[in-house]
């Protein structure tokens, strides 16, 4: 569905009654009674899956997959997968600047992007309300799964011409990523970019955000947005650098205060979205405890017009949907729907 994306954003401020976003997509396993491992594996389990999530929820878009193994996969990264958890990458696959000059970019449609890029376009066929957001990894996160992030971390400092190298490469793939899911009728991308929140803010200035605007001037127009996820501790110490990027908007994790450390720090016309525990409420809470959370986010926050009500990162797959419910019924209460 074509959607004049600036102007959902812009939809989007103001303090009246509105919809949560909350990245809430691998839930759909319980609804499909279906595996994770046989989600990843299938577009048309995806594309029923984010239908299934749009038909139960009155969420104000459906967000695709939060799979940040997709991309590494695809550059010849080891992927561990499971039936019930999101997939990780193990290992290190680049150890030294010679093998980061023979990495090869992948053709975007190799491994499994194929599958998801074609679940967007499945999806967004059948989600028809609202816009359909897909989901992608940020550069400095898919080069620390390529280094290791531990490993990462000190290249940093001892070999930062690899790293930047590597960067690069994986900037290239991420453009032309974006674009394929544009072109599969995507109205965006949530851009999962956690590792950069463990830098320095000196290092997350040099190491994720020229990449990230790179990604954002290369993708965005009218009717696509880059919408860059953080949910790392030190993203109140980078604020302005991750705001330099230019992204649609901006979504952080519930290690940050959302009123304090945020909102209070970005300027009012600039969209930020969060932050419930995905894991510790929504996961392994009760109804009570995620209303609760809900509700004394929503009290310190819906008074800014630039806040939208999220989890504060992916929901994981085995959440019930009663606590999931439970918070939307904490939004629509608030609002005294």
């Amino acid at each position: 569905m074509k959607t004049n994306m600036k102007q959902w954003i812009d939809s989007l401020m103001g303090t009246e009654p509105k919809k949560p976003i909350p990245v809430l997509s691998f839930p759909c396993v319980s609804l499909l009674g279906i595996t994770v491992r046989e989600l990843i594996s299938d577009s048309e389990l995806q594309a029923k899956g984010m239908k299934a999530v749009a038909d139960k929820t009155d969420a104000a878009a459906s967000v695709s997959f939060m799979d940040l193994s997709v991309e590494a996969e695809c550059f010849g990264a080891t992927v561990c997968v499971s039936d019930d958890e999101v997939p990780t990458v193990k290992g290190r696959l680049i150890n030294d600047m010679d093998e980061a000059e023979a990495l090869e970019i992948p053709a975007v449609g190799s491994g499994r992007t194929s599958l998801y890029i074609d679940a967007i376009k499945n999806a967004c066929e059948r989600i028809t309300d609202r816009p359909v957001l897909a989901g992608m990894i940020g550069p400095f996160s898919l080069a620390a799964r390529l280094l290791d992030v531990s490993e990462i971390m000190m290249d940093c400092y001892d070999d930062p011409d690899m790293v930047h190298l590597v960067l690069d490469k994986a900037t290239q793939f991420l453009i032309e990523y974006a674009k394929a899911y544009k072109a599969a009728g995507a109205n965006g991308i949530v851009m999962a970019e956690p590792v950069a929140g463990l830098l320095s803010p000196m290092l997350e200035e040099e190491f994720s955000s020229p990449y990230v605007k790179r990604i954002a001037d290369a993708i965005q127009d009218d009717e696509f947005v880059l919408i860059y996820h953080n949910c790392g501790d030190n993203v109140p110490k980078m604020l302005g650098s991750i705001l330099s990027t230019g992204c649609a908007a901006y979504h952080f994790g519930n290690s940050v205060d959302m009123e304090n450390d945020i909102i209070a720090q970005v300027p009012e016309n600039i969209v930020v979205m969060g932050n419930v525990d995905p894991a510790g409420v929504l996961r392994m809470g009760t109804p009570e405890a995620v209303r609760e959370a809900t509700f004394g986010l929503m009290e310190k926050c819906a008074k800014y017009p630039n806040f939208v009500l999220s989890s504060g990162c992916d929901i994981p797959p085995m959440t019930p949907w009663k606590n999931i419910d439970a918070f939307f019924a904490a939004s629509n209460e608030f609002y005294g729907k």
